[in-house]
């Protein structure tokens, strides 16, 4: 990826399938280049795929962003192409459903807290401080309207997007006069391997699910237009996000747990 490239430059983490796939097409076709970066050999495949017609050059980064050598070392790649990030989509996560204290595994829920918050904010804190200084750059952040609730049987996981919206809503705020705008993406349940990988596809969550291209391309848009947030998918996403700001915490996380509890979609 040469320096002497006409074309903006995009940076997407967890990109090799699903929302992060998406997004990274989403700026391919409308005349990026982009660096993509995921953990898994799937991340090859989705490269060559996004070169196919696209005109765009694709660099793919194999790189374990729970660790913070990974971050290091994608920032290190990300600047070795000698070029300016025009925009950055922070989209790399993983969930894990279950019962907290009887069911789930520590060392699962250390790596959410390590990919979705720690990763988030050591990345960020790399690249956005080069946004700043051009006075320029647009940065989403794939949030989730799980963000807006208590995670009954996903305690972790809500908690770690809650945790992604609050720090975006901020950053927004502080960087209001830079030129560098922050979007956050909120998804509702989408048709990724985030259920088969958290498992949660025995629950009442997995049974309607969003096309993740539609999520992605919502979140592109949203992001282009320096929106704050953008709750993407069906209506009832948005129904449900608007409805949650008049509903108590506590029925949120009993009404969360109803829908995602190990086995409550089986036979449904």
């Amino acid at each position: 990826m040469g320096d002497s490239s006409t074309r903006p430059f995009a940076v997407v983490t967890g990109a090799s399938s699903g929302i992060g796939f998406e997004l990274a097409r989403q700026f391919v076709q409308h005349g990026y280049d982009v660096l993509v970066a995921a953990e898994d050999a799937e991340l090859d495949t989705a490269a060559t795929n996004l070169r196919r017609d696209s005109g765009a050059t694709v660099t793919a980064v194999r790189v374990d962003l729970t660790q913070p050598e990974g971050v290091e070392r994608l920032y290190q790649e990300i600047t070795t192409t000698g070029r300016p990030v025009d925009a950055v989509a922070l989209n790399a996560g993983v969930g894990q459903g279950g019962d907290f204290a009887r069911q789930t595994d520590l060392s699962d829920e250390l790596v959410i807290i390590d990919l979705n918050c720690r990763s988030t904010v050591h990345l960020a804190k790399r690249v956005v401080p080069d946004l700043v200084r051009r006075g320029s750059g647009r940065v989403l952040f794939t949030s989730s309207i799980a963000s807006t609730m208590p995670g009954t049987y996903q305690a972790v996981y809500n908690a770690s997007k809650s945790f992604v919206q609050s720090f975006a809503e901020a950053l927004r705020e502080e960087l209001k006069d830079t030129g560098v705008t922050v979007t956050s993406l909120m998804p509702g349940p989408t048709d990724t391997e985030f259920f088969e990988r958290a498992d949660l596809e025995d629950t009442k969550l997995a049974k309607k699910k969003d096309d993740p291209a539609e999520v992605a391309r919502q979140g592109f848009e949203a992001m282009m237009k320096g929106d704050a947030k953008v709750v993407a998918g069906s209506l009832l996403n948005k129904v449900q996000a608007a409805g949650g700001r008049l509903i108590p915490d506590a029925v949120k996380a009993r009404l969360h747990g109803e829908m995602a509890r190990p086995g409550s979609g089986s036979g449904s």
